[in-house]
């Protein structure tokens, strides 16, 4: 099977539109999709400064949705025609598998990150048989078409804009579980959130959703005001004594706080910004050590990753939506699309600010 997806093939180079090749269909208890939308996710460009660690050339992109068009096996639970929400991908038998934290699953970074199931990693190639990576989580998104395990993939309701959904399988999804998932946020409860873009607000949404009282904390006035339109309390990250600010906001320290920027001083402030006992998230990866201020941990305040938003995605997934149609988690506002030829100037875009979710939409093809 061939179809156009954008391929990387240089850490410092642009993507290009070119056709590859697939030379199978989906085996047991794989699908075909079709994709219809595809989020772009700060993780996909984070491959250009991995120092090689991530091999090229590849097909990028694990915000996938679109609509099933053939089914390996008789065991996938989907049918043609489906549509879907394509998300990471997990063993479903290790204890944390099977525990429901498939976030934490002991082969997450080999399925995801470019380690690939054994037994498909060379099934992708590009026109001319050169090898590609395997698929990047599970996906290879970037892309006309996918072929996922089934375990990656979650089925939504038709009536939804299923173009727009795919971020719901990674970004919106970690921002909102961190909120509904890992703090279990409620009426009452008080939150702080370091860095409104896609991850932060949704967090913001779904603390909205949920009744909690949430500061967002940014440097740009138009993130700040996005998150003061989705219910927060906008604070510029320049404020003089950030975390005493935060503290009168939230009548004595937030419970809950949850960093995007890894920003070791807002990490920092964001400690400090804490009530006793309160807890802080982090979803960013570190590529630094993280220097603890003293104090900043005093007072049984803890701090801990958080991945995938602690996210069964067959869960959590259709809460979100249904959020979205109760007018109660409005991510829809957050997405700009592009056509998937322009996908280098939606990664320019991202990495000015000037998009909070970048979404592209393969182009059809006659013929």
């Amino acid at each position: 099977m061939r179809f156009g997806a954008a391929v990387l093939r240089a850490y410092e180079g642009r993507f290009a539109v070119e056709e590859v090749v697939l030379d199978s269909g989906p085996a047991d208890g794989e699908i075909l999709v079709r994709i219809a939308g595809c989020g772009m996710c700060r993780t996909d460009l984070a491959v250009r400064r991995s120092a090689g660690r991530s091999p090229l050339p590849a097909v990028l992109g694990h915000e996938g949705a679109g609509v099933v068009v053939e089914t390996g096996g008789p065991n996938t639970g989907l049918d043609e025609g489906d549509h879907v929400v394509l998300s990471f991908d997990s063993c479903g038998h290790c204890r944390n598998c099977l525990a429901a934290a498939p976030a934490y699953c002991d082969s997450f970074a080999s399925l995801n990150l470019f380690g690939g199931r054994e037994e498909n990693a060379a099934r992708f190639t590009d026109a001319s048989g050169g090898a590609l990576a395997p698929r990047w989580f599970g996906q290879s998104s970037f892309a006309e078409y996918a072929v996922v395990p089934a375990r990656n993939a979650v089925r939504a309701d038709p009536a939804l804009p299923v173009e727009l959904l795919g971020p719901l399988g990674c970004g919106f999804l970690t921002g909102a579980g961190a909120v509904l998932n890992s703090f279990r946020a409620g009426p009452g409860d008080t939150l702080a959130v370091f860095g409104a873009g896609a991850v932060g607000l949704a967090a913001v949404m779904a603390a909205s959703a949920s009744g909690a009282v949430t500061v967002a904390v940014d440097r740009h006035p138009e993130r700040l005001a996005l998150a003061e339109r989705f219910g927060a309390i906008p604070l510029h990250a320049a404020s003089a004594d950030l975390p005493g600010r935060i503290r009168r906001l939230t009548e004595g320290g937030a419970r809950y706080a949850l960093d995007t920027t890894a920003s070791a001083p807002l990490i920092n402030d964001a400690l400090r910004a804490l009530r006793p006992a309160g807890r802080l998230g982090l979803v960013a990866r570190l590529h630094t050590a993280l220097p603890i201020e003293p104090g900043a941990l005093d007072r049984g305040r803890t701090m801990s990753h958080i991945c995938e938003g602690d996210a069964v995605p067959g869960l959590l997934i259709p809460r979100l939506t249904g959020l979205w149609q109760a007018g109660r988690f409005p991510f829809d506002e957050l997405i700009r699309t592009y056509p998937l030829s322009d996908i280098n100037q939606a990664e320019r875009d991202c990495e000015a600010g000037r998009v909070v979710k970048p979404v592209l939409i393969p182009e059809e093809r006659s013929g």
